[in-house]
């Protein structure tokens, strides 16, 4: 399962397209089969781009047409230089988060 730093993103996941993933969050106590779901654009070690995030009560599947959709913004998002996203996330277009200095003062990664 892939993970940011050092806590888990979700229960388990699944590959939906190249650079798209489907988190499956689980509820206290309930699992994840009732819980939520987080489609995210992830390039390992690089960047990772939370794209919609529903709770399965509310929305079943994903439909083809919106995959596509979720695949073409992944392809945007991912392809887009540190310098091309430091200035989306200067804009504040796009929030971004980034993980905490280590007591040394490095980084365990980029901006997300």
């Amino acid at each position: 399962m892939p993970s940011c730093g050092t806590q888990s993103i979700g229960s388990s996941t699944s590959t939906l397209a190249a650079g798209v993933f489907k988190f499956r969050l689980a509820r206290h106590g309930e699992g994840t089969s009732g819980g939520a779901r987080a489609i995210v654009a992830m390039k390992f070690g690089k960047r990772i781009v939370l794209m919609f995030g529903f709770e399965k009560k509310d929305q079943g599947n994903i439909k083809a047409d919106e995959l596509r959709a979720f695949r073409n913004a992944a392809r945007v998002y991912l392809g887009y230089s540190e310098e091309e996203m430091t200035a989306i996330l200067r804009k504040k277009s796009l929030l971004g988060i980034i993980e905490p200095r280590t007591e040394r003062g490095e980084r365990h990664g980029k901006s997300v």
